[in-house]
């Protein structure tokens, strides 16, 4: 599991940038209390995406993979976000959807086809 903590720790963090840019930009206090009230379903979505997909690919899991691996995280974090959001009256607007699913789909699985090339060129290198 250590030589997947990176990964994990990666998509904490970009998920902890959502939710400070999603508080800043509507003006609200951007505190620990507020920032884990506005993670947290986010933060459980991804739970859920992590143990799916190390449960359907455990066999060849790559926690560095943009596909199978972050596209499954990037549709996990958002629904499971979303769904949580939702069920605990918090907001799921239109617009704060698009923005939700463009932002964590370009982090989640772009972090991970950047971490591709700069592999590759590595490789190349040495």
């Amino acid at each position: 599991m250590k030589k997947y903590a990176p990964a994990l720790v990666a998509d904490v963090v970009l998920i902890l940038v959502f939710a400070a840019l999603g508080r800043s930009s509507h003006e609200e206090v951007l505190d620990l209390v507020g920032l884990a009230r506005t993670a947290w379903p986010f933060l459980g979505g991804l739970t859920v995406g992590w143990f799916l997909v190390v449960w359907l690919y455990r066999d060849k899991f790559d926690a560095f993979a943009a596909a199978p691996t972050g596209l499954l995280i990037w549709v996990s974090t958002l629904v499971g976000g979303m769904l949580l959001r939702a069920a605990t009256g918090q907001g799921t607007a239109t617009a704060f959807i698009l923005v939700a699913t463009g932002f964590l789909g370009v982090t989640l699985i772009g972090w991970r086809l950047l971490a591709r090339v700069v592999r590759r060129s590595d490789t190349r290198v040495g």
